[in-house]
């Protein structure tokens, strides 16, 4: 079997949607701020306006490093006496999305609406929102709009300016923070979300990072906030991956992968094993992953090398199993209700949902809801997949 890591060199684009202007010529330069340093190569623009690309080969520190004045190796051994934080987060959104066919024929399924904002955007707000300054966005051929969404809208904000709509102009500049950099990675070929984690390396590096599936819509919780706020808690207190889990019923074990968990304390366990998509008799546990992940930059070496699963395809559970062998992986039962809008009633209730908390929607939903007999405060439906 030829190495998985031939495929990186495939790869098409790496584009930066920071709003800096395009064509510049291509230059190797070297910044450095507050210890930490990335290299990175400009090449001329892809024609796609307000983007400007970039091949990027990540050799960036820890951004709290300690300063050093000695040479780069010195530098490097400090590196391990500090804490590593998490700041890039990971979207594979490369996936044709079957389920959907139509609507996902010429659209990304990450850029259907929950309401007023694409599945990708709630994702993105999770990330920013857990300390993340780095968006990278493994794409496919047809999923411009994904970076169309997340561009600057010149022509659009002109108008809304125009016609003194001053709230959604604050809206549409907003999408993406300042200080937020966005990248976009384009997979050439559709080889499983192990590989989509893998075409993410040259960004990465050699710092933990988050991983987010869009299509697992996660609500905030009041106290603990997102998901992801969650798992960078315990991933500052413990510095080891994390998977993002929850009890399923053991007939739905084959819909996920499931843990073995050992205890360590409340809300979370030791990982022992997974198991991809067991049957219910033969599952661990009830404990299934489902789309949040923290990983260490030592995935990349093993999902580089592990041979292909089921569907001919580098399945992340497999790079995580053998992970397993070799550090120390958590599991955390985060706090929070899931929507799983990969499936269409998944879709269909989230929409509901939060339409119904919606600031200028929510009460004459409600009522519309309500003049056809609906009623509140009833245990939520089972909206997992059963197709």
């Amino acid at each position: 079997m030829k190495p998985v890591h031939h495929h990186i060199k495939e790869q098409v684009e790496v584009a930066i949607g920071n709003g800096e202007p395009c064509g510049r010529s291509p230059r190797l330069h070297q910044v450095k701020s507050h210890a930490s340093t990335r290299f990175s190569a400009n090449v001329p623009n892809s024609g796609r306006r307000g983007l400007s690309s970039r091949l990027v080969q990540s050799a960036r520190l820890p951004d709290n490093a300690p300063t050093q004045n000695d040479n780069f190796s010195t530098l490097i051994r400090e590196v391990d006496s500090v804490k590593r934080q998490v700041r890039k987060a990971v979207f594979p959104v490369a996936g044709l999305g079957t389920r959907f066919l139509p609507a996902t024929k010429a659209s990304p399924k990450e850029m259907l609406p929950i309401v007023d904002k694409p599945l990708i955007q709630y994702a993105v707000e999770e990330a920013v929102a857990a300390g993340v300054d780095t968006l990278v966005f493994i794409i496919g051929r047809t999923k411009n709009a994904i970076a169309d969404h997340f561009d600057k809208a010149y022509e659009l904000e002109v108008e809304l300016e125009t016609r003194g709509k001053t709230d959604l102009l604050n809206i549409v500049r907003n999408i993406v923070p300042k200080g937020v950099e966005c990248v976009y990675v384009r997979q050439a070929e559709a080889l499983g979300l192990g590989h989509a984690v893998l075409c993410a390396r040259p960004v990465v590096g050699n710092e933990p990072f988050m991983v987010i599936l869009a299509d697992d819509l996660i609500e905030n919780d009041p106290t603990e906030g997102g998901t992801m706020t969650q798992m960078v808690r315990y991933f500052n207190k413990y510095q080891c991956s994390i998977l993002g889990v929850e009890r399923v019923p053991k007939s739905e074990t084959n819909k996920y992968g499931i843990v073995h968990p050992l205890p360590f304390a409340t809300r979370l366990s030791n990982v022992d094993g997974i198991v991809e998509k067991p049957k219910p008799e033969n599952a661990p546990s009830d404990l299934a992953v489902v789309g949040r992940y923290i990983l260490t930059s030592r995935i990349f070496d093993l999902l580089e090398h592990i041979p292909r699963g089921a569907g001919n395809e580098i399945q992340l559970t497999d790079g995580i199993a053998a992970l397993i062998n070799e550090e120390q992986v958590l599991a955390y039962e985060f706090s929070g209700r899931r929507h799983d809008c990969g499936s269409k009633l998944g879709y269909l209730v989230a929409t509901v949902e939060y339409g119904l908390r919606h600031p200028e929607l929510g009460e004459q939903f409600r009522a519309y809801l309500q003049s056809y007999g609906c009623s509140f405060g009833q245990a939520a439906p089972d909206t997992t997949d059963q197709e």
